[in-house]
């Protein structure tokens, strides 16, 4: 996909695909989603580098994951988690043993989709006169802000501070006038709500929300 075929809807709608009929998380659509979000962030600028090269660290380390020798336990977030828990492959107090664990790398990605998913609905949601900088502090504030240090809190929330305009950010999606982003943000922002909400689920259900 060049970045003539980019658009945003055609990213958001992909984690449509994440979820199978059981309602599992499929790990290659998922990291997919993420491949297409990263490219959105990085079409603004250099202001969100401080999560897209994270990202793509971390998208990294689960490729080799789900390419390596034991791949078919990480066909689904759920045989992932079943897997690594199971076998003790997880770091549950201190980084130490294993700090590159499937479950610690989703979530990693896991909170930033949450920090995305609420900026995102900050734009459709809000007037055309709303401040990006606020929004994106607000959504930062309500979700990667507790795990961050106090300086990385200071640096960010300054960089947001030169974020485009509402209307840049809608224009950036690719999918016509700043309305028709902002419809298709309401029908396309379910889908990766729904694969942040299984998510969360299964990782509270392993009291794995916590890792270091």
């Amino acid at each position: 996909m060049d970045d003539l075929d980019f658009n945003l809807k055609i990213v958001l709608v992909s984690f449509k695909q994440c979820l199978n009929e059981k309602e599992e998380v499929l790990l290659d659509h998922y990291l997919a989603g993420w491949r297409g979000l990263v490219r959105f962030l990085n079409s603004l600028g250099t202001v969100f580098s401080f999560i897209s090269k994270d990202v793509v660290a971390k998208l990294q380390i689960m490729e080799k994951l789900c390419s390596g020798a034991q791949r078919e336990h990480y066909s689904s977030l759920q045989s992932m988690v079943a897997y690594e828990v199971g076998n003790q492959l997880v770091d549950l107090e201190r980084r130490s043993r294993h700090p590159d664990s499937g479950c610690r790398t989703v979530l990693r990605l896991h909170r930033a989709l949450h920090w995305l998913q609420l900026f995102l609905e900050g734009l459709r949601a809000s007037p055309e006169d709303a401040r990006t900088a606020t929004l994106c502090t607000d959504s930062y504030n309500a979700s990667l802000a507790a795990y961050h240090p106090w300086i990385v809190r200071r640096a960010v929330t300054v960089a947001f501070c030169v974020l485009p305009t509402r209307k840049a950010f809608l224009e950036a999606m690719n999918v016509g006038s700043p309305e028709q982003a902002v419809e298709m943000l309401g029908e396309a922002l379910p889908f990766i709500e729904r694969v942040y909400s299984i998510s969360q689920n299964l990782y509270a259900e392993h009291a794995l929300l916590d890792l270091p």
